[in-house]
């Protein structure tokens, strides 16, 4: 099964953050990195910010 790569509107949508609050959280390890797409473009594995939001829900 192919992973799916979902980007930032979608991402934004998600968790409700700006894109500087997500660059910050992802440079503190504290939010799942991005992958690069080639050349200016990046995403995130739809997974793994599915488990992220699964333990915020679990840790409150």
């Amino acid at each position: 099964m192919q992973e799916r790569v979902i980007r930032w509107p979608e991402l934004e949508k998600r968790i409700g953050v700006s894109n500087v609050t997500a660059w910050r959280w992802e440079k503190a390890g504290k939010f799942p990195k991005r992958i690069r797409l080639g050349g200016n473009s990046a995403g995130w594995i739809e997974s793994e910010v599915d488990e992220w939001i699964k333990q915020r829900a679990a840790e409150r």
